[in-house]
């Protein structure tokens, strides 16, 4: 058998099978520039690359592009026509190639019938494209991995009254009229890319056009467009991305390198935002911004992933990834430097809390569920499932626990080092933390295991005060459990900060100067001893959460009071107030399963109501102490999950504190209720949050009240926030007005569909029997559109992620409804299909009677002849679990 057909008869083979990291080879050959001509029409897009080949070997290989959903027109090679080709399902075997080559396809694409909005796609009345993973098979054959680094060319041709502004990578070089009333655009981008970083846009839009001067002094042409009409909303983002670019050359000492950066915000988009070089393609939940249309949290969320795009620009473009297998090299480090970005312009504490809650209610479940793996995963059948939590935001703490080792000087000099080594290349993690080590001499062998386990370690702890000679002995235990993808486990590199306080509440110096120390847990069990302590102390435990672990110390109720009432680190605060709801979520739910009454003691009260009455506490910390873990973060606490116990009992505590703590919650509502012109600034925005934190705990006892509340709310308010606010207290605490308060946001924002998503999201998490009927009755509401992937992640993910008891109901009807929605998600887009699968397979420490009835519609979805790997890897995971 030929090597050719040896390769075909490989690829030919379509059972989906699993890729490993240990099967990485360097290609055989290499593309050092390609030039791109898009015809552009709705249906019958053309699609010429020409693209200069090499092979890096002697031996004369087969040369394999992959290509998806492609009508091959021709293929040349030097200029001749080419034949000794064999297509593939996925792709195009080239054979008996020389060892240099000019290589140019053309091709032909249906942008309107590609509904998986990979590739190039047609979003409203635009072109557009989404390239990362793997959609760049979808637009011509190529050697789509992002180990080839290629500088494009780029040439538009389009309608020029229906597509004015033609977009793509780079620096526009020419443009100019074509016959029949078309037009082109040309684009150079002088930096080597990935095909996953490609971009093209096409289309009519209104336009926001700035400048930023680089610290070098270069002018840089700023361009954000948006679909006509959106102006007025434009302006929150922009004043973003200049921030943005001068936080990294700040912080970082990293200068933007292209005449011109753009955004272009679509309504149809699976991600958040894609970092394409120079043309970053945004789902216009994370641009379009004024008063009236986006709450304070849509403010910072639009800094935040703005910030985050911009970053990848070095963090991903200039340096990118090797392989898939890779992407916490580029996700998170740059999740990392967003967080810091928001931390600096805004509050460290409530970004730090924000963050640590996503972990704690999300990440841990991905870390023990059927899809756990490592943040440098070893194998995947799917490269969209490696897009989680686990890669983004656990790969963030694990840059954060190398910053919290190095410093933030040493941190910077291996950054730099880092840029120095691999600008313009793709490498791998190993290869970032080796820039760490060399720059900062310190050792992170052991460390780097972090990159390679899966699973969140259990750190136990214990402590001795020796009163004699006044020493304090504290030990460590870490322990990390079998998961789905790893048996065995070893030790960590854990960076436990510490503070301790004494009888009165200060904190005793550890350090000259200073009052936390960062200790190193490096082995299985590790004891540290502190001299001259003169009183036994209490200790502040992972202050920051200097770890991503779950860690167990007996604190009694007092020792948690002090530390919510003394400690230095704000984050310490609000984890102690977290500790003590746990700890008595967990002694209720063990009193309902044994016929007990439930209690919440005198104590625990009065500590909460400390933190309401603070004078010296940011209203913004006050409100995330009274954000007590939800119900899915709740499934954390226990080992078998009692969803009927954890939910009765969380309900009944949260009614306890609204019940004995409500005469202050009023106040506190009434204090913070000012009406003035809306700024979406740190100080207004801690005041609005406690204000409706307040306004829902109301909502709970005096319904009366709370109705009168929010009628008066909804009346004066100026800004989105508080409209949302009134209608979150009225959907939670069932109000009187619900029904009218709701129909009249309908009614006012109906054609606007970001806006819809929050009344959509408050529909499906209201707590109501019949929740169910009413989201199935709005899948044919006016506003709702099933093929729009904000749509079906504000209903059908809202209803699935949030509103957890009724989605668990014991009569299965939120597991049918789940499948039922991925099943015509299936066909049309796997991708979003494959995110909104997550809480149906996170099953494994349910009741038996649940556990059956989620097989039952994972056998559903398996049976289906055409089920997408995407979804595939999920279920066949979940079901052998």
């Amino acid at each position: 058998m030929s090597q050719s057909d040896s390769l075909v008869e490989e690829v030919i083979e379509r059972n989906p099978q699993e890729k490993h990291l240990s099967d990485y080879r360097p290609s055989d050959y290499t593309i050092s520039t390609i030039d791109l001509e898009f015809d552009l029409f709705d249906s019958q897009t053309k699609v010429k690359a020409v693209s200069q080949v090499k092979r890096v070997n002697t031996e004369v290989t087969p040369l394999f592009l992959f290509g998806e959903s492609l009508t091959l027109i021709s293929i040349l090679v030097d200029g001749v026509a080419y034949s000794d080709y064999q297509l593939v399902e996925d792709g195009i075997v080239i054979n008996q190639l020389p060892a240099s080559f000019t290589l140019e396809i053309n091709t032909e694409i249906d942008p309107v019938a590609n509904q998986a909005f990979e590739g190039l796609y047609k979003s409203g009345d635009a072109f557009c494209t989404q390239c990362e993973a793997e959609g760049f098979r979808r637009i011509t054959y190529y050697l789509d991995r992002p180990d080839i680094l290629a500088k494009f060319s780029t040439k538009v041709i389009a309608d020029k009254a229906l597509y004015p502004y033609l977009l793509s990578n780079g620096n526009q070089v020419d443009q100019g009229d074509l016959e029949n009333g078309r037009h082109f655009v040309s684009w150079v981008d002088p930096f080597p890319k990935p095909a996953y970083l490609f971009a093209l846009v096409a289309g009519d839009f209104d336009c926001l056009e700035d400048n930023f001067v680089t610290k070098s002094g270069r002018d840089v042409k700023l361009a954000l467009f948006v679909d006509k009409g959106n102006l007025d909303k434009t302006q929150h983002a922009m004043v973003s991305l200049k921030k943005s670019m001068q936080w990294d050359e700040q912080r970082f000492n990293l200068e933007y390198d292209l005449d011109i950066y753009m955004i272009v915000a679509v309504d149809f988009f699976n991600m958040g935002a894609m970092e394409n070089k120079g043309l970053n393609v945004f789902n216009s939940k994370f641009v379009l911004a004024n008063s009236q249309s986006a709450t304070d949290q849509d403010y910072l969320g639009i800094e935040a992933v703005i910030g985050h795009e911009y970053f990848h620009n070095w963090t991903g473009n200039r340096i990118t990834c090797r392989d898939w297998f890779q992407l916490s090299l580029k996700e998170g480090l740059t999740v990392f430097r967003d967080q810091e970005f928001s931390s600096d312009l805004g509050s460290r504490s409530v970004n730090r809390i924000a963050n640590v809650m996503t972990m704690r209610d999300h990440q841990f479940a991905e870390d023990a569920g059927p899809m756990s793996h490592p943040i440098r995963p070893e194998s995947v059948m799917e490269m969209n499932n490696f897009y989680t939590l686990t890669v983004y935001e656990k790969g963030s703490e694990v840059i954060r626990m190398m910053h919290t080792l190095l410093g933030e000087e040493k941190f910077q000099q291996g950054m730099q080092l880092y840029v120095q080594r691999f600008d313009g290349q793709a490498v791998t993690c190993d290869d970032f933390v080796a820039a760490m080590q060399d720059a900062s001499g310190i050792d992170l062998s052991l460390f780097k295991r972090w990159y390679s386990q899966s699973g969140t370690p259990h750190v136990y702890v214990t402590d001795h005060y020796n009163s004699s000679n006044q020493t304090y002995q504290i030990t460590f235990k870490q322990k990390t459990l079998p998961t789905a993808d790893q048996k065995k486990k070893l030790p960590l590199h854990i960076p436990v900060d510490i503070e301790l306080l004494d009888s009165n509440g200060n904190a005793i110096e550890l350090l000259p100067g200073k009052t936390n120390r960062v200790l190193s847990l490096t082995h299985t069990e590790q004891t540290f001893v502190f001299k001259n302590v003169l009183t036994k102390p209490v200790p502040c435990l992972f202050r920051g959460f200097s770890a991503p672990v779950k860690y167990q110390y007996a604190y009694s109720d007092e020792q948690l009071l002090d530390i919510m009432s003394f400690a230095s680190d704000e984050f310490s605060r609000w984890d102690a107030g977290q500790t003590l709801f746990n700890k008595y979520l967990v002694k209720n739910v063990k009193a309902l399963q044994n016929v007990e009454m439930l209690s919440l003691p005198e104590i625990f009260i009065d500590g909460f109501k400390s933190v309401l009455v603070s004078e010296d506490l940011d209203p913004s910390l006050v409100a995330d102490m009274f954000a007590f873990t939800s119900e899915n973060g709740a499934r954390e606490l226990f080992d078998v999950v009692d969803i009927d116990a954890i939910h009765t009992a969380r309900d009944f505590m949260l009614q306890e504190i609204a019940t004995q703590l409500h005469e202050l919650f009023v106040d506190t509502y009434l204090h913070h209720n000012e009406l003035k012109a809306y700024q979406p600034d740190i100080e207004d925005i801690a005041k609005r949050k406690l204000k409706n934190s307040a306004l829902a705990f109301i909502a709970r006892v005096d319904k009366k009240l709370a109705n009168e509340y929010v009628l008066a709310q909804i009346d004066a308010c100026n800004n989105m926030t508080d409209y949302l606010g009134a209608l979150n207290a009225a959907n939670s605490g069932l109000l009187d007005c619900r029904a009218s308060v709701m129909q009249a946001f309908d009614d006012k924002w109906f054609e606007t569909g970001l806006v819809m998503d929050k009344w959509f999201a408050l529909q499906a998490s209201m707590p109501s029997d019949n929740v169910l009927q009413n989201i199935e009755a709005l899948f044919n509401h006016r506003s709702f559109d099933f093929s729009n992937p904000n749509r079906l992640r504000s209903l059908v993910g809202a209803f699935a992620q949030n509103n957890t008891y009724r989605f668990h109901n014991i009569d299965g009807s939120g597991y049918a409804f789940l499948t039922d929605q991925l099943i015509k998600l299936n066909s049309q887009n796997p991708q979003v299909a494959s995110r909104l699968i997550t809480p149906l397979i996170q099953f494994k420490r349910l009741d038996e009677k649940r556990v059956e009835l989620i097989k039952v519609q994972l056998n559903r979805l398996l049976a289906l002849p055409n089920l997408a790997v995407d979804l595939y890897e999920k279920v066949t995971k979940a079901l052998v679990q």
